[in-house]
């Protein structure tokens, strides 16, 4: 595991992708330009600074793997999102993902 994966807390990727096959959502909250740039297939979109007002539309009852460029943001949207009551995790970076 890298330096980056361990200040940001990423889970290993091989669990979470097994997460995704079982149904869990994949939310990519990098800003419209970078999301438009490339992003995972099936990923949801939701910037970190809109997810405060948007959270409330992805399902509460299905883990979610944030992802991001590096796994700063995917850390505080995890955070974030744990504090709502989701089961969330740090999947790091969107590429390991699409």
């Amino acid at each position: 595991m890298g330096f980056l994966s361990k200040l940001f807390n990423v889970t290993d990727k091989t669990s979470l992708k097994e997460k995704i096959d079982q149904g869990a959502q994949l939310l990519d909250v990098r800003t419209e330009e970078e999301f438009e740039a490339g992003h995972a297939r099936g990923a949801m979109h939701i910037p970190l600074s809109l997810l405060p007002n948007k959270y409330e539309t992805m399902q509460p009852n299905s883990p979610v793997i944030v992802v991001c460029e590096s796994g700063a943001r995917s850390a505080q949207a995890v955070r974030f999102l744990i504090s709502k009551g989701f089961e969330a995790y740090n999947g790091g970076s969107w590429r390991s993902f699409s």
